[in-house]
């Protein structure tokens, strides 16, 4: 297929301007930014200009690491016009407000999901950005992960699927005090936590209604918590059932990942690494190797992408649908009634 004027202007101009290496800027200190910023030191397309954070200790020592320099503030640091990529790796609050500025400004952008806490801004920034005609990539490490994967290539094994289930519990005792234990700054879960529904939406399309609950042990802090529990049943417009369970905190007694689906003729279950996939011809086991290099691959494919126009492997579309959908669930968990989009 022949490509349009306006995408041969525009695979040219993006070639032309990385002739250079990219000179990127990381917002965030945590780990996804230590990552990124090693795979952009050690690939000669990429240098990392500099590094921004909300706690100066932390800035201080991923300075000392990586041998970067330090920025005091993310509005002056993210409209340096030395910055060709911005990484967004900071508090789920700040993500939508950050990549506006950046790409006001220019940039591409490499956020982490989401890329808002508000479905309405994110669809607004996207348009921003191909009006820019810039790179807005947010990340879904776990489409590229094993699981996800083997899960893709076992499902023609169990028929029709009709439910789902995936349940991630996560103890922590003592809970910290910290921003992913804060309403507002980590955001309602299933649209901080998006991969939970993004699983399912990036296999089986669209949702047609969600019923959702929460709840919240909170602390005399205000807005923070110190445990949370939070399940949604999902309704795909394919019949497909899935009930989603997500819950952190000191008032669990264990840790527990388990994904679950039903097909006519078969099933397919992991429980955290360890994988099954069982039908009338018996039990099958389900090897996955390490989740570990998948930021690096990640921010490779971004590289490859704005130097070679090699396509990435998820659109910004597919990872604000999810949004879509979480947005749904808050407002049934606040409504107390199922929502339909």
């Amino acid at each position: 297929m022949e490509l349009s004027n306006l995408q041969v202007d525009l695979r040219m101009s993006l070639v032309s301007q990385f002739s250079r290496p990219i000179q990127v800027g990381i917002v965030g200190t945590g780990y996804a930014a230590k990552r990124r910023a090693e795979t952009f030191i050690e690939d000669e397309r990429s240098q990392v200009y500099g590094v921004t954070g909300y706690t100066p200790e932390n800035v201080a020592d991923f300075c000392q690491t990586y041998d970067v320099s330090a920025y005091e503030n993310w509005q002056d640091f993210v409209t340096n016009e030395n910055l060709d990529l911005v990484v967004i790796c900071n508090a789920n609050h700040l993500h939508g407000k950050v990549t506006k500025l950046a790409l006001e400004n220019n940039k591409n952008v490499i956020i982490e999901y989401p890329l808002s806490l508000d479905y309405k801004e994110a669809s607004e920034l996207l348009e921003l950005a191909k009006k820019k005609e810039k790179l807005l990539h947010i990340e879904h490490i776990e489409i590229l992960g094993e699981m996800h994967r083997a899960v893709q290539k076992y499902l023609p094994r169990i028929g029709k699927v009709f439910y789902g289930r995936y349940q991630t519990i996560d103890r922590k005792d003592p809970t910290p005090v910290k921003w992913t234990f804060n309403k507002q700054l980590f955001g309602f879960p299933f649209k901080a936590a998006l991969p939970r529904i993004h699983r399912f939406t990036h296999l089986f399309g669209e949702v047609k209604s969600v019923n959702c609950h929460h709840q919240y042990w909170d602390i005399e802090k205000e807005n923070y918590y110190h445990a949370c529990l939070c399940d949604a049943q999902l309704l795909f417009k394919n019949g497909l059932i899935v009930d989603l369970i997500y819950g952190k905190g000191d008032i669990f007694s264990a840790s527990d990942r388990t994904f679950e689906l039903y097909g006519e003729t078969g099933k397919i279950i992991f429980e955290g690494i360890e994988g099954k996939l069982i039908t009338s011809e018996g039990t099958e086991p389900i090897e996955l190797e390490s989740r570990r290099g998948l930021f690096a691959l990640d921010t490779r494919m971004v590289l490859g992408h704005l130097f070679d126009s090699k396509p990435l492997y998820i659109k910004p579309e597919s990872s604000i649908y999810a949004l879509k959908v979480g947005e749904t669930a808050h407002q049934s968990a606040i409504s107390g009634k199922s929502v339909y989009l």
